[in-house]
């Protein structure tokens, strides 16, 4: 077999499209699967998003599927807030090395639930040189555990590979469930922020808004014995959290109820839901938690009762990527920032802000570039893409190819921070203000050529 790169380079984006191909191959090789999970719960005392972890209400995890064809391919999806930077390279590189593949060739991605950890060590690294107590934002030991655990897991995984004959698409709708966060008054401006937790019954009376309500799901068989299946479904993941009390969230919830019903190993992507949240229908009471998991799990199980299987084999997979430059946003500049990091009189919490942002200011002036990258799988496709991705992104990607079955992953690199829309960084708001957002308006030209490229390409 020959290994064949062909890369494309126009308006900036370039395409590198891996496969392996053998002009003397008779016979189909086997699609192979093999599953992996370990916990990835914080010690007590170790930092949570926002407080430090006073206990585990239910264990968060790292779940992984690695697919063996022409390429060796791992999808991660983890339940922490975020994994940023360094720690995108550091996670990639281990299991890559654990099983035998290419850093490039595995997917990270969280569920972004808020009463969980973060992982950034460059940012780490940045308020360390500034003298700031990072082990506040930050656990590095903690880090390198999961890790480690994560690269061993992988690693025994790929000793008891299973075929795979069959993949399965399906989808379902999850009712009252997402609701736009970005709610217009008459002058095109955002009026009202209805974040997840959302009391006032007026902002909880707005229309939905612009959603998408499919949970997409993909499972795959050996012959008719179920292997493992992947769901994904665009929206925040929060309830109600600043608990202290580590967990999964209802997604996770909602995951973990299928796994145990079924039998059958369960990964949960969470969808482009930087601008989707449960406001609409939740103020906050902890009881909506399992009100709002019941109703993610009752459309993960009409996803799956609705697929449809087809037959696949290796030759069905491959794995593609577009490297794109993301525009910095204006407010971004290096000199304010860094008198903010030497000024021992400004917040702790601005000095935090501004050790992440000068990072990624960094990454764009070195010209360093995110990957977008598609996973083909026979008529799937499965997008992985950085940051909080505004929910415009993953429709407009199912509406550039209709004829195929187009699921999302965000929450990839969480450096960026929110992604929002040409429109929406003239319209206000939270996700698209200078604290939420690193990136300028001109994202979406970068973003949506990208995808079509990717799209185009398979």
């Amino acid at each position: 077999m020959n290994l064949v790169r062909s890369f494309r380079t126009l308006m900036g984006v370039a395409l590198v499209a891996v496969s392996l191909s053998s002009a003397n191959t008779l016979f189909a090789e086997p699609l192979k699967l093999a599953t992996f999970a370990v916990d990835a719960s914080p010690p007590i005392g170790s930092p949570l998003a926002y407080d430090p972890t006073k206990g585990i209400q239910e264990p968060l995890t790292l779940k992984g599927v690695i697919l063996k064809g022409n390429q060796t391919v791992v999808l991660c999806a983890l339940d922490w807030i975020g994994v940023a930077n360094g720690s995108q390279d550091v996670f990639k590189e281990a299991i890559a090395k654990a099983v035998g593949t290419k850093p490039e060739l595995v997917m990270l991605h969280t569920l972004h639930q808020h009463d969980a950890p973060e992982a950034d060590a460059t940012t780490h690294e940045v308020l360390e040189e500034f003298g700031l107590p990072a082990e506040k934002r930050f656990d590095r030991k903690f880090v390198a555990e999961v890790v480690a655990r994560a690269a061993d897991a992988a690693k025994q995984a790929t000793g008891s590979w299973q075929k795979v004959t069959h993949i399965g698409l399906g989808e379902g709708i999850i009712e009252k469930v997402a609701s736009n966060r970005r709610i217009l008054g008459e002058d095109g401006k955002v009026k009202y922020t209805r974040y997840t937790a959302t009391k006032d019954p007026v902002i909880r009376a707005q229309p939905t808004g612009t959603i998408d309500p499919l949970c997409k799901s993909i499972s795959f068989y050996n012959e008719d014995k179920p292997l493992a299946v992947l769901t994904y479904y665009a929206t925040h993941p929060q309830s109600y959290y600043r608990t202290g009390m580590a967990n999964p969230d209802f997604p996770g919830m909602a995951r973990n109820s299928r796994q145990e019903k079924t039998g059958v190993f369960h990964m949960h992507f969470n969808g482009a839901g930087g601008n989707i949240g449960a406001g609409k229908w939740n103020d906050g009471a902890h009881e909506n938690r399992q009100v709002l998991a019941d109703r993610v799990e009752s459309g993960m199980t009409l996803a799956l009762t609705a697929t449809e299987k087809f037959p696949i084999d290796a030759a069905d997979m491959e794995m593609t990527s577009v490297d794109v430059q993301l525009p910095p946003a204006p407010h971004l500049q290096k000199e304010g920032l860094l008198s903010i990091l030497r000024d021992e009189k400004s917040s702790e919490q601005a000095r935090w802000q501004a050790a992440r942002e000068l990072v990624w200011l960094r990454r764009c002036e070195a010209g360093d570039t995110i990957a977008l990258s598609c996973l083909k799988l026979g008529k799937a496709r499965i997008i992985h893409m950085p940051g909080e991705l505004f929910v415009e992104y993953q429709l407009a990607a199912q509406k550039m190819r209709p004829d195929l079955f187009v699921a999302m992953a965000a929450y990839g690199d969480y450096a960026p921070g929110y992604i929002g829309t040409e429109i929406a960084y003239s319209q206000g708001g939270y996700e698209t203000s200078q604290m939420a957002s690193r990136v300028s308006s001109r994202v979406e030209q970068v973003l949506m050529s990208g995808l079509q490229k990717l799209l185009d390409a398979q």
